[in-house]
């Protein structure tokens, strides 16, 4: 092997890294001054560059001001911390990581899931205290060992319903290996791979350079976990591994005898010290061979050979008005036009990629004698994406789209650019539904059939809604119980009640117990599509039956009437019911008072409809109480007659 460094093509600043780096220095400029909460990044270098452009670093968040501005480091932070922040009119710019925010909303939805939320990770690492924080009863494991000491201690922990999350920088082999002993333990589990990707690619690419050379090196923060995990799994495949935070901790006879070494970094470490210790190694390898060559030769050996053809990843170095300009790791200067960028010809190219971004390319065109490259981005998309179409074929991917247009027998959605048609049969909608009115909607779907030759994609949305359905409905009814509260959707009427589609699984409402109210018609309060509180109030599961109440139990409607009338109050009541009798008036909902004839008016009438009629508002007195069986009588007659008369009619309530 001829003498080499490998450097490793994901070493360095991840995407959330990054983003919160340019987030800190652009608020720092915008504001003039700011503050971060602790470490932006685990990098000390970068820490106190940011601190010499006015983003000043505190660990205590009360020494913030109202009306100030501090930038949320991207290992995220506590929750209590936030809302205090907050409450006291700071204003926070959000660096947290994506991933790392997307793992904190994970673990708050489990409270509202009835769940427990469990974080394979480092307990003390800021990522992982600040994830828990969203959920007070998580709990945190180091990995199997602790997963299964905490199982074995309780029998019926294996009842409790866990969603398992990872910290972004886990080592999958220990977030892998505690997962499989809770799917064998515990009878209801969710689990999120929440492992960065960008963590993942790293650390598979250190494990491989490692496996290969004589000595790997690690740079990063010694305060960083990702950079830890790093030199844990290249010792794994090395025997020699070192971790330094830069180039001048390299000892000088560390590289003798090397033929080859390998480096990588973590996440949070600057090129600058990557390329630093780069250069300190390449030099100290040809040294310790007692080669001549400058570091200027090697360097120049180091640059990629571009070949018409080929794919290339490289960094924006600049935005100009006629085209790209990206530096490839290549004598030649690399630039993409922008007719080659992106198909939109109304597309900017400042919408698509940004100085700093990395991006894949096609070359087009090697021109050696006067130093250029020539790069397509739009064309490698194009190839990326029938490859990824096809590959969707085969492994059942889930894909996005928007419903472009009808056309006879379907629709057509627009996959990555891609002309997919579903045919009607396959759009999820019920036979004979207008499909236009599903235009412009983004749409869920699996590709089912590609012809590349004639460039022929069909899909199919019915098979991801119906396995969706299927999932939620196994979901509902493993959990379902009653008194069980959810959220649901009105997807039809019957003169007898509503039914409600709580997750996948439609449950009956009876008009009964649709309102306290008297109702002739489930129209009356509510119509399809509506949503609905509900609860569980029976259920067979053999029979797939589900009996809900959408009236709440807790509020008895006798004790609101009593809390709020007494005998000779006047109230306003609704007729709600008209007999030969007398007519039935609510006065509170779920509390109906009779009016009998003789009490409807003040002269003597045949039918209570001579005067009354139903839905009629009118005030009545309340002239008798009957607690014990809760019967109410009112009359409109004491209103209208004289005192004297008031009562001479008066009957005792009656029953209907």
């Amino acid at each position: 092997m001829s003498n080499a460094v490998i450097l490793a093509e994901s070493a360095g600043f991840c995407y959330g890294v990054k983003r919160a780096v340019e987030l800190a220095e652009k608020t720092g400029r915008e504001t003039g001054g700011c503050w971060m909460l602790g470490d932006l990044i685990h990098n000390t270098h970068v820490v106190e560059e940011l601190e010499s452009l006015g983003v000043r670093k505190t660990a205590d968040p009360a020494s913030i001001g109202s009306g100030e501005t501090v930038v949320i480091r991207s290992h995220g932070e506590l929750k209590s911390t936030l809302d205090a922040l907050e409450a006291r009119g700071v204003r926070c710019v959000n660096a947290t990581c994506p991933n790392v925010i997307r793992i904190q909303k994970l673990v708050a939805e489990t409270g509202e899931e009835g769940r427990r939320a469990v974080i394979i990770g480092e307990p003390q690492h800021p990522e992982v205290v600040g994830v828990a924080s969203w959920r007070q009863d998580a709990l945190v494991f180091e990995g199997p060992e602790s997963v299964a000491s905490w199982l074995a201690e309780d029998p019926k922990r294996r009842e409790i319903p866990i969603t398992v999350v990872a910290q972004t920088t886990c080592i999958r082999e220990l977030f892998e290996t505690s997962c499989k002993i809770i799917k064998k333990e515990c009878t209801n589990v969710k689990i999120f791979d929440t492992i960065c990707n960008a963590t993942h690619k790293r650390q598979s690419e250190a494990a491989e350079i490692a496996g290969r050379v004589d000595v790997m090196v690690v740079v990063g923060d010694r305060k960083s976990a990702n950079t830890k995990h790093l030199a844990e799994i290249c010792r794994g495949k090395c025997s020699r591994v070192l971790q330094v935070e830069n180039a001048d901790e390299l000892p000088a006879d560390f590289l003798d005898g090397c033929v080859s070494a390998g480096l990588t970094a973590g996440a949070s470490t600057p090129a600058g010290i990557i390329k630093e210790v780069y250069a300190t190694m390449s030099e100290e390898i040809k040294a310790a061979e007692g080669t001549e060559e400058s570091f200027e030769e090697l360097l120049n050996q180091s640059f990629k050979t571009l070949n018409t053809g080929e794919k290339v990843t490289g960094i924006v170095t600049a935005i100009t008005p006629t085209e790209v300009q990206v530096d490839v790791g290549a004598k030649q200067a690399a630039y993409i036009r922008l007719s080659e960028l992106s198909d939109d010809p109304n597309a900017k190219p400042e919408d698509i990629v940004k100085v700093g971004d990395e991006i894949e390319t096609y070359i087009v065109r090697v021109n050696d004698v006067e130093g250029y490259a020539e790069l397509s981005k739009k064309r490698l998309d194009a190839v990326k994406v029938w490859e990824n179409i096809e590959q969707a074929v085969e492994d059942k991917t889930v894909m996005e789209g928007i419903v472009t247009e009808e056309n006879k027998g379907g629709i057509v959605v627009s996959v990555k650019g891609v002309r997919v048609f579903v045919p009607a049969s396959q759009s999820g909608q019920p036979r004979g539904a207008d499909l236009s009115a599903m235009i412009k909607s983004k749409v869920q779907l699996r590709i089912t059939e590609v012809n590349r030759a004639r460039r022929r994609v069909v899909g199919s949305i019915r098979s991801v809604t119906d396995e969706a359905r299927r999932a939620a409905q196994e979901e509902v009814w493993a959990n379902i119980e009653e008194g069980k509260r959810y959220t649901g959707t009105v997807k039809s009427m019957t003169s007898y009640g509503v039914f409600v589609d709580i997750g996948g699984v439609d449950g009956m409402v009876h008009i009964s117990e649709l309102s306290w109210s008297r109702i002739k018609t489930p129209a009356e309060v509510c119509k399809v599509g509506d949503t609905l509180e509900v609860y569980v109030i029976s259920f067979d599961a053999e029979k797939h039956k589900i009996s809900l109440g959408v009236k709440d139990r807790s509020v008895d409607p006798w004790d609101v009437f009593m809390s709020k009338y007494g005998v000779g109050d006047v109230a306003s009541v609704r007729i709600v019911k008209l007999m030969t009798f007398g007519a039935f008036a609510e006065v509170v909902p779920g509390v109906d008072g009779l009016i009998h004839i003789s009490q409807i008016a003040d002269r003597r009438i045949e039918k209570p409809e001579d005067v009354l009629s139903e839905g009629q508002i009118v005030d009545a007195k309340i002239t008798a109480i009957d607690e014990e069986k809760k019967k109410i009588s009112l009359s409109i007659r004491a209103l209208l007659a004289p005192a004297a008369d008031e009562y001479d009619d008066q009957e005792a309530p009656v029953e209907e």
